[in-house]
């Protein structure tokens, strides 16, 4: 039996070119303005491009090399494609493999496409473990806590008193969270991201009063998302007297438009026209402790045969 690691990540374009077509495949065709398409296709080029791929290709040879097994890295909206990569396991030989899906946080609208993907990809051919969520998983919460004692310490020295964090996420249309018809059980995304944050705080030694939580990222397409967002927040900070503040996304694992545009460009100049002075810890990128949680999971997925958490 031949195993490998599948890891599972959004996908982006490379040219901004691409951006209409990436646009269609996000939301499986449904049309959008020329104003929505015109927007993102700005804020990609503003940064010089997305990183996410390079970066999630990279992630992946980290693991590989820490376990010394085959990684594959498959996306769900742009090339390497699922069911691609799928195709190629299959043919070099892979027969049983650990599904891990780089957003920790498990959401119907996030985590259970990318399982309904990879398995459809799979079918009968290969013998699928997949992970469905490992937001409190010692390693990742280590992970973001060592990247915000690299930011916040210098910050809280220079500033002469401890500095506020703000923990975000991606927010998710309201309606993709409420319980579907027949169950009265919530989607555990809103939950497990501030668990995650909460986690990270306690980690990091931030007591209650020094760290808060808002969904970033809301979408251009219409429709009540999951709030506060964080323009509210800032807003809401700055009426309390904060001046300087730490922003940490902690459902990201790497650079992307939404840490790159959103976070360093969006956020920041939000907060400038507040009087507020923002920074942001390093992504995960290739944190040795992301690696560590990777391989984790996927070792146990492989012992067990079971999804992991």
């Amino acid at each position: 039996m031949a195993d490998a690691v599948l890891l599972l990540a959004h996908g982006t374009p490379n040219r901004v070119e691409e951006i209409p077509e990436y646009l269609s495949r996000v939301t499986v065709g449904r049309p959008l303005s020329e104003e929505v398409v015109h927007e993102v296709s700005h804020r990609f080029s503003i940064i010089g491009g997305s990183p996410l791929t390079p970066l999630t290709l990279e992630q992946g040879r980290l693991l590989q090399k820490e376990l010394g097994i085959p990684v594959y890295v498959g996306m769900r909206n742009w090339k390497p494609y699922i069911a691609e990569v799928v195709a190629q396991m299959r043919g070099e030989g892979i027969t049983r493999a650990v599904a891990i899906c780089l957003a920790p946080q498990n959401s119907r609208t996030s985590v259970g496409l990318y399982r309904r993907a990879v398995f459809a990809a799979a079918g009968d051919a290969l013998e699928l473990h997949f992970i469905e969520h490992w937001a409190e998983h010692p390693d990742l919460i280590a992970a973001f806590a060592e990247r915000l004692a690299a930011t916040r310490d210098p910050f809280s020295a220079e500033a002469g008193s401890p500095v506020p964090v703000l923990f975000t996420a991606h927010s998710v249309p309201v309606r993709t969270v409420q319980p579907e018809a027949g169950s009265d059980t919530p989607d555990p995304y809103a939950e497990q991201t501030q668990r995650t944050a909460r986690l990270v705080a306690e980690r990091a030694g931030l007591r209650p009063s020094e760290w808060h939580f808002a969904f970033q990222s809301q979408g251009m397409s219409g429709g009540p998302w999951l709030g506060p967002t964080v323009e509210e927040t800032l807003t809401e900070l700055r009426a309390k007297g904060v001046t300087q503040l730490v922003v940490q996304p902690i459902g990201f694992l790497c650079d992307h438009v939404e840490i790159l545009y959103d976070i360093d460009v969006g956020f920041r100049e939000y907060a400038a026209n507040l009087g507020m002075t923002l920074r942001r810890p390093d992504s995960l990128n290739g944190s040795r402790h992301l690696t560590l949680a990777l391989a984790d999971l996927a070792r146990r997925g492989l012992a067990s045969g079971e999804a992991a958490c």
